[in-house]
């Protein structure tokens, strides 16, 4: 060992089992000032040497459809700010994490995005970025405002096609996504079909069908797979790569493997509500069921197999949490109506920040479903590389920001809310058992998890700048959508 070695770490991790995207070996990890700065054998000691002999270590989660104190315009109020918000996904294995800043129609993206970073400053313990979510692409918002936001470092744009203060109607849709793709920002596309969805409602409505249970009627699978196939060719007439984001049924799945066969730049993210909750948790009795209410919702069991099954053959780019969470038992949550509201009332979105990479180690990669590399994949290096933060976030590589997850894998844990983190008063996934749990989370060298305990301090997240991402650029060259 070289002398320039000698006492020269911060932090030394042994024996680690590295697991990347494409690797798997063991090593040692050198940290300084909060980067990999060596990898090795027989490194010396740093001033703190954590023996991780037996474990695997794989880079800190990114998750890139993450709602913190995001506001609402229906007098509902989200559980988790920046601060339980980001000390729950340090919990769970996530280190870096990407919300949205929203603008409401009649204002700028700008003052949206103003707005977002007073509400997370000082509060964060992990790194973080924004998306952009625009609701009113007008001109001075396509021709100023956007262009202008991706060369600051915002570089990725969230278009709805459903919720009526949100949707954007085909030709919008057209206009943000040319200009995306000539800014070199990637979009993001909530693709289910708004009116279908409002006619659906209405009947249910009309014949007194209000429980939670009937949300999954009002979305069934035909409004997201037309939508998708919509979305696809928005895509395709601008030649602009998107990302289908919370893809939850096989006929979705059907419609981005037909554009793939095309050679479309066409991505796809699911998350943890379609591999392990169904119409089923919709179904419970009274109005528990408006716990599992997101959109697109869970569907029936089978399709869980259908989603696993995108996971192995590579058809998901990314798995990512869509945290949105808000309380049950609160006037300002699910029962913003009581619990005598109709499931058109409640508000879409669940939790899930903290159990997403726990739960799909345990059933992914422990149950022998898809391998550790894909894992890192699924979890950290392609949203990475989507969002414009490859390598210095979703890599263990020297030089990359020294963001680390050590694995507890012989284990048996049952999910429980009061063990969790965030600031919501339920988990969908109470009761589950896991076999994985991280052991010790490194946001840039700092453990911020640790022997069961938060050790993160608010403030120590950074804000990040994203770079345009290759992924978009290279793509729309190459005409194919691998990463």
């Amino acid at each position: 060992m070289t002398a320039m070695y000698q006492s020269s770490f911060d932090t030394v991790i042994l024996n680690a089992r590295i697991a990347t995207a494409a690797d798997l070996y063991t090593a040692d990890i050198g940290i300084l000032d909060g980067v990999v700065v060596a990898i090795g054998r027989d490194l010396p000691n740093g001033r703190e040497t954590i023996d991780a002999r037996g474990r695997f270590v794989t880079p800190g989660g990114v998750d890139a459809h993450v709602h913190l104190d995001q506001p609402t315009s229906d007098g509902s109020k989200m559980a988790d700010d920046f601060l339980t918000g980001t000390r729950s996904a340090a919990c769970g294995g996530t280190t870096t994490v990407i919300p949205f800043a929203l603008q409401f129609k009649g204002r700028s993206v700008r003052a949206a995005v103003e707005d977002y970073h007073t509400r997370a400053n000082g509060k964060a313990s992990i790194d973080y970025a924004f998306h952009l979510i625009v609701s009113d692409p007008t001109e001075a918002v396509l021709k100023d405002e956007l262009p202008a936001l991706i060369a600051d470092g915002y570089t990725s744009i969230k278009v709805y096609m459903t919720y009526d203060d949100m949707k954007l109607d085909d030709r919008q849709i057209i206009d943000v996504l040319a200009c995306a793709r000539v800014h070199g920002a990637m979009t993001m596309v909530h693709a289910e079909n708004s009116d279908c969805i409002g006619w659906l409602t209405e009947r249910l409505l009309a014949a007194g069908l209000t429980a939670p249970k009937y949300h999954g009627d009002s979305r069934p699978m035909l409004v997201e797979r037309e939508a998708t196939h919509r979305a696809i060719a928005l895509s395709e007439v601008t030649e602009a790569p998107i990302l289908i984001v919370h893809v939850s049924g096989r006929e979705a799945i059907e419609q981005i493997h037909w554009a793939r066969g095309r050679g479309l730049p066409i991505f796809a993210e699911t998350c943890p509500q379609y591999l392990f909750l169904s119409e089923e948790d919709l179904a419970l009795e009274g109005f528990a069921g408006a716990k599992c209410i997101c959109s697109p919702p869970p569907r029936d069991k089978a399709n869980q197999q259908a989603v696993w099954t995108g996971l192995q053959n590579g058809m998901f780019t990314i798995v990512s949490s869509d945290h949105a969470p808000f309380n049950y038992d609160d006037p300002h949550g699910k029962m913003l109506h009581g619990a005598a509201g109709g499931f058109h009332q409640v508000p879409n979105g669940i939790p899930g920040l903290e159990t997403r990479l726990p739960l799909l180690f345990s059933e992914g990669v422990l149950a022998g479903r898809i391998d550790i590399n894909r894992f890192v994949q699924l979890t950290s290096t392609n949203a990475a590389k989507l969002y414009g933060l490859y390598p210095r976030k979703g890599a263990i590589a020297v030089g990359s920001d020294a963001d680390l997850v050590i694995w507890d894998t012989g284990i048996e844990r049952t999910i429980r809310n009061d063990e969790l983190h965030h600031a919501a008063d339920y988990t969908p996934y109470e009761g589950r058992e896991v076999r994985a749990w991280p052991a010790m989370t490194l946001s840039r060298g700092v453990t911020v998890w640790a022997d069961g305990q938060f050790r993160g301090q608010a403030g120590h997240g950074q804000f990040l700048r994203c770079e345009r991402p290759d992924v978009v650029t290279s793509q729309v060259k190459a005409g194919t959508a691998a990463i």
